[in-house]
């Protein structure tokens, strides 16, 4: 019978907790004092704790197939902090199994691999811009904490208010809102209101609460606020003349709707065509959820293969537009109980992948059913390619997407066979592919594109943000 050494497993448990813990003052000064944001295979260690990042080390298992040893990891931050670095994402996984697989002098092997971003002269980043989130449910709390959570390190956008409807008299309840969430829990840091000013202060971060029934009601620049990017989380406004009302508030220069956009506005899917955002645009929308998930894979997929037609079917976390019990509401169905029923629903999703991919416009359909969880969707992508692939082929090929491409940060992949829906909550991916749920049949494929419509989404108007301020930080490897 095998015998199994319990007292060196502890030590070794030990001994990974301790590198941990001391990686975590690190990763901290590599943010803070160069701007460098570190990831262990597309997973963010900043503001993580011991088990965070032992986790990150461990889920390395599921794209290399082995788990990354924290004790090489660790050696390698410790060179990081010693080379001149500009900001940029680094990802230490990616650079240590590379390592570990060609050997050599680490040093060496780093000014290789980092050659891009060594510099005697770090560029100065200026002044922060500032951003207003106008409407603050659950894509405003969550870009809220994003924001906070990215403060320092030469970062360009500084969090200064957030607009609201009323009268006044709830900060500390919009404070309370911010602290505690019951899908992605605590505030990650302290909270508190400074009741003369009406002000939400967190982690250092003083924000100013206002309260307005109307985009151009507010003089933001009485605040001390100018040019700012305006983050409409609100969904009223969706086309130039609604959204335009924000530009003629003073102090606004440029408006960002985190919903599907109507009319001529651009439909932005980042890591897609983010590029097409032009300098002398006003207003732009980061598009929906569901449109942030598939379109990326969808992308890979039709330069690959090429897609014929296919048809998107999205299971869908209930939202706050529908009813806790059965009431009157205007759309058909979603009058009914949202935690008591699955809704057959519709969705444009599909219909928008034509405004970020014109090249498949016309050969998608789509539809919706909301479930009774509260977070985390699934699209499910029937698709007809123009060859034939196996699973296998096609797997490989969306691993290798989500490891070394320009959409490593949009298309994530798992290769678990236990994955359930809360597995993802907090998910910064776009989408993340189920790669043991694919089915391939020829040319016929489907996919399980898993994405949390809540993190992951606002992840993705993060991203839109930093390009609308200049914020375009280089990803290495």
């Amino acid at each position: 019978m095998a015998s199994i050494n319990s007292d060196e497993i502890l030590e070794q448990w030990k001994t990974r907790q301790t590198l941990a813990e001391k990686m975590i003052p690190l990763v901290g000064e590599l943010y803070r004092d160069k701007g460098l944001v570190v990831r262990v295979f597309g997973r963010r260690l900043m503001d993580g704790n011991k088990l965070d990042i032992i986790k990150a080390h461990r889920f390395a298992r599921q794209m290399v197939g082995e788990e990354l040893e924290i004790a090489d990891s660790y050696k390698m931050l410790e060179a990081l902090t010693h080379l001149e670095l500009s900001p940029a994402r680094i990802d230490l996984g990616k650079l240590c199994h590379e390592f570990n697989q060609k050997g050599g002098d680490m040093d060496a092997f780093l000014k290789d691999k980092l050659s891009s971003i060594i510099t005697s002269e770090p560029a100065d980043p200026g002044e922060p811009k500032d951003v207003v989130l106008y409407g603050f449910g659950r894509i405003g709390r969550l870009v809220a904490r994003m924001l906070i959570d990215r403060t320092g390190g030469g970062y360009k956008m500084r969090l200064r208010a957030i607009v609201v409807r009323g009268k006044g008299g709830d900060l500390e309840k919009r404070a309370s809102l911010l602290r505690r969430d019951s899908v992605h829990g605590p505030f990650s840091g302290t909270i508190t209101v400074d009741e003369e000013t009406n002000s939400i202060i967190a982690n250092g971060n003083v924000i100013r609460l206002i309260y307005s029934n109307s985009p151009d009601e507010v003089d933001y620049t009485q605040y001390g606020i100018k040019n700012a990017l305006v983050v409409d989380n609100t969904g009223i406004w969706k086309d130039e003349e609604g959204l335009g009302l924000h530009l003629k508030s003073k102090g606004v220069s440029k408006v960002l709707l985190t919903a599907p956009a109507k009319g001529d506005i651009k439909n932005i899917v980042y890591g897609v065509n983010h590029k097409d955002i032009a300098p002398e645009d006003k207003i732009l929308c980061a598009a929906s959820c569901t449109t942030n998930a598939i379109v990326p894979v969808l992308k890979v997929l039709n330069d690959e293969f090429g897609i014929r037609n296919g048809h998107i079917e999205t299971v869908h976390s209930y939202t706050n537009d529908q009813n806790l019990i059965d009431n009157y509401h205007k759309a058909e169905r979603r009058g009914r109980s949202a935690p008591l029923n699955m809704v057959l629903t519709s969705t444009g999703a599909a219909k928008a992948v034509a405004k970020a991919l014109p090249e498949l416009s016309g050969i998608l359909t789509g539809n919706a059913i909301r479930v009774p969880t509260p977070n985390v969707s699934m699209a499910l992508m029937s698709l007809n390619l123009n060859k034939s692939t196996t699973k296998e082929e096609l797997n490989a090929f969306l691993r290798d997407k989500a490891l070394h491409s320009s959409l490593q940060e949009q298309i994530g992949y798992t290769s678990s066979t236990e994955l359930v829906s809360t597995d993802l909550v907090g998910s910064v991916n776009a989408g993340v592919v189920d790669s043991a749920a694919t089915i391939v049949d020829g040319d016929r494929v489907v996919l399980y594109v898993w994405y949390d419509n809540e993190s992951g989404y606002s992840s993705q108007v993060i991203r839109v943000m930093q390009d609308l301020v200049g914020l375009n930080l280089p990803d290495v490897p």
